[in-house]
């Protein structure tokens, strides 16, 4: 999508028109996107906090991927402030970034899950050092401590950036921008409306 708002004729946003990389097919958009998700790994995880206007983010790691490719899942303690926000309100947003400057936007709806036999597939030992055992013989922070749930997130948009060069290319580039006024053509950025990402999964189903 291209911005349609003009100065003097020129684009608003010659970045984008720049470095705009649509024109490629779904599978290997949403490929791309999942691959730069797993190597990031970390992202930020934004809810609506209750009863209130605000946006909070808290750091989050990604714990694997749902069966169709696309949807997201993240371990989280049940009794957590984040899990109270996605039961008042499971809109979210999901802002991956790394130092390089590459980046992922993914906006959807979460829904909470306490089944064991999907939170055991999830299961990770280093979750033990997030819940700590509270020495009740129950909550232990093992796979069975009822604390456990798992945020599972469709994902209904994308919006993402990874470079086209490597760093030093980047970095060249941006510093001839920089000197001439010229608007550096580093990056792949791509969109994923609802309808590409219901018809990604159409395709995996």
């Amino acid at each position: 999508m291209t911005s349609s708002m003009t100065h003097g004729g020129s684009t608003a946003d010659p970045y984008k028109q720049a470095n705009e990389d649509n024109q490629v097919p779904l599978k290997e958009k949403v490929t791309d996107l999942i691959t730069f998700i797993e190597s990031c790994k970390f992202c930020m995880m934004a809810t609506h906090a209750p009863n209130t206007q605000h946006i909070v983010s808290r750091c989050m790691a990604l714990a694997g991927k749902d069966k169709n490719g696309i949807d997201l899942i993240f371990h989280s303690n049940g009794d957590s402030g984040k899990t109270s926000d996605l039961q008042s309100s499971p809109d979210i947003n999901l802002g991956f970034l790394t130092s390089t400057g590459d980046w992922a936007s993914l906006s959807g709806r979460a829904e909470i899950v306490s089944d064991r036999t999907q939170v055991r597939e999830h299961y990770s030992p280093t979750l033990k050092a997030w819940l700590g055992d509270l020495g009740d013989g129950k909550h232990d922070g093992g796979p069975e401590d009822p604390r456990l749930v798992l945020i599972r997130v469709k994902v209904a948009t994308a919006q993402y950036a990874v470079a086209r060069r490597g760093v030093l290319g980047s970095a060249v580039a941006f510093a001839k921008g920089v000197v001439h006024g010229e608007v550096p053509v580093i990056a792949r950025l791509r969109q994923l409306s609802e309808q590409d990402i219901e018809q990604f999964r159409s395709n995996k189903a």
